[in-house]
């Protein structure tokens, strides 16, 4: 099931992970690539990840692994493997979206990226590369799914490169970020 972009402005977010009965338990969010095959490495900066709970009106945030205000992902290492984009406690209850903002992103066309699959920054690699463009940096995932009281909720999500990117011409490049839920658990 593929999601798509929405350019949807400013998002009413929260900080609190508890509502009025103060259960909480913990969301993940791993991220995956279908990659794209034209390039070495696809940097790909996350600024935020919000969870919508049914009862309420604002979006809660999911804090980026090891507590960084934002999180970097090479797409073509997430290929056979999958990685932490976010991780921390939610309220308890029943949720009924994610949203990602992405805020940057480009192709490394010469050198695969050295390091993690994702980390809070990534050094890009040397050689020819090429911006790119994303017209709205917000992704708008409609699942449901439940947060137990005290209980681990783990959602894999599969970020398609090579539907997400297309080449506009004269060396330029566009993402309009293609991304499904694979499973929650």
């Amino acid at each position: 099931m593929a999601f798509t972009l929405a350019c949807l402005g400013a998002v009413a977010c929260s900080d609190s992970p508890t509502g009025p009965s103060g259960s909480a338990g913990t969301l993940t969010v791993m991220l995956k690539d279908t990659p794209f095959s034209d390039a070495r490495a696809v940097l790909v900066t996350f600024s935020e990840v919000t969870a919508h709970r049914s009862t309420e009106a604002d979006f809660t945030r999911v804090p980026f692994a090891g507590g960084a205000t934002s999180r970097t992902c090479d797409l073509k290492k997430l290929q056979t493997a999958q990685d932490v984009l976010g991780t921390g406690p939610l309220a308890a209850g029943h949720y009924t979206q994610i949203r990602l903002v992405v805020s940057s992103a480009a192709l490394y066309f010469d050198n695969a990226a050295g390091g993690d699959a994702c980390a809070a920054s990534i050094t890009p690699p040397a050689g020819q590369s090429a911006p790119l463009e994303i017209p709205s940096g917000e992704v708008k995932l409609n699942r449901q799914f439940e947060v137990s009281a005290s209980g681990a909720t783990t959602m894999l999500l599969d970020f398609d490169g090579d539907r997400s990117i297309r080449e506009t011409g004269n060396g330029r490049y566009m993402m309009t970020p293609v991304i499904t839920v694979v499973s929650v658990q």
